[in-house]
């Protein structure tokens, strides 16, 4: 069995996580996949496959002969789906021999049009595989998870020498929450990469420093044929408060290196209202003058509206792994060595988002991320290369080949 077949099976198993369910997995049916991953790698014959009670999927493989002085090496992925756009009943389409134009999904009238997403073209005369336009596809992470068990299928046929191989697959990435249970020490691996990126050969070891702010508001409702001098309309609060910052510091305005504050959530009625947003700076500093500038702008909206109640809940979610991946950059050399080694030019930018190995970095587990193959990930654009997924899985055992020299 291919990874792109692996792939195929997973995407149709439902996964979306849930950041409203407080529990852990935030949602039932991620267990669904974590006992068939669990199950393969079982049937694989992998060390001691485990299924714990926080839907984290462990399994092991003991170094061959000769090679047990080698660092362990983990790889991870995650398998929850994005809360963005639907994930359940996913239905992929293989546009087999893709010409590089436009892409008509057969659900919801939904074309991938190449001038939004200009890397179509470079996928021409290759598999593409979509969701049909009703859902997102899976490609985050489900590629990962598929390329990783490819990686421990092709492992245990026994002829490519290595150290001691670590495997995990964890819930909940999408909503922050992937690390939360995750036993860094009984894992064992020494150094690790998540497989849960972009193009083949794209390598990412900085991210966003990432907070989270959600602001309540509580207005004063009155009739509003009398309401003069006594209303205080939460809604419009609530704009007034977005205005005071940057306006050009957003997603659809920023790139590369550069942060920005997210609105993702706003609710609520002239009584109270509720905002959410996410902020987020690759610049350690600078992330936290944009704190102090939410901060500010949470004041001074209180200060003008004294009959009104403004209430500011913000908190740090990760960090960027940068500072733990510099003392050991040997992870990202053999990346790439590892790339050339498959014929691909490997690339180096940061994340604009963040990924369990983030937070896994802090914990002691150095874990810079890997490309799958996968494109636009969140919404029905969401595309994947089966091609690449097999390049993948190459990059990963040139990885492994490396750390067993």
């Amino acid at each position: 069995m291919s990874a792109t077949e692996r792939f195929l099976q997973y995407v149709k198993i439902h996964t979306t996580s849930d950041e409203t369910s407080g529990t852990t997995p935030s949602s039932a049916c991620q267990w669904d996949l974590a006992r068939v991953l669990q199950k393969e790698l079982t049937d694989l014959g992998l060390e001691d496959p485990a299924l714990d009670e926080n839907c984290i999927v462990t399994a092991f493989i003991p170094a061959t002969s000769g090679h047990e002085a080698a660092p362990a090496i983990g790889f991870l992925a995650h398998m929850d789906t994005s809360p963005a756009f639907s994930g359940e009943n996913v239905r992929p389409v293989l546009h087999e021999h893709y010409d590089g134009k436009d892409v008509v999904l057969p659900k919801e009238g939904r074309v991938i049009r190449v001038s939004d997403f200009p890397f179509l073209k470079s996928l021409a005369g290759k598999t593409l595989i979509t969701a049909d336009g009703s859902t997102l596809l899976g490609a985050d992470d489900k590629a990962g998870a598929a390329e990783i068990v490819e990686l421990c299928a092709r492992l245990m046929a026994g002829d490519i020498p290595h150290g001691r191989i670590c495997v995990a697959f964890t819930p909940d990435e999408e909503i922050g929450q992937g690390p939360d249970h995750f036993d860094v020490a009984a894992f064992g691996a020494k150094y690790a990469y998540t497989v849960d990126g972009g193009a083949v050969g794209s390598i990412e070891y900085e991210n966003f420093n990432a907070a989270s702010a959600v602001i309540s508001i509580q207005g004063v409702s009155v009739h509003p044929g009398s309401a003069k001098g006594v209303m205080e309309n939460a809604l419009l609060i609530a704009q007034e408060l977005n205005a005071r910052l940057p306006a050009e510091d957003v997603p659809a305005k920023t790139s590369g290196y550069q942060g920005f504050f997210h609105l993702d959530g706003l609710k609520g009625t002239a009584a109270a209202a509720q905002m959410g947003y996410i902020i987020r700076d690759h610049d350690r500093e600078k992330f936290e003058e944009r704190k102090e500038m939410m901060r500010r702008a949470c004041d001074a909206v209180a200060a003008a509206h004294p009959t009104a109640k403004v209430i500011l809940d913000m908190r740090d979610s990760y960090y960027n792994m940068r500072q733990k991946i510099e003392p050991c950059m040997h992870l990202i050399d053999n990346a790439k060595k590892a790339a050339e080694m498959a014929g691909v030019v490997p690339t180096v930018e940061p994340i604009r988002g963040g990924t369990d190995g983030a937070r896994l970095s802090f914990m002691g587990l150095p874990c810079p991320n890997l490309g799958t193959g996968g494109y636009s990930c969140h919404g029905p654009a969401e595309c994947v290369c089966a091609e690449d997924m097999e390049t993948v899985v190459e990059i990963l055992l040139n990885i492994v080949r490396l750390y067993s020299e």
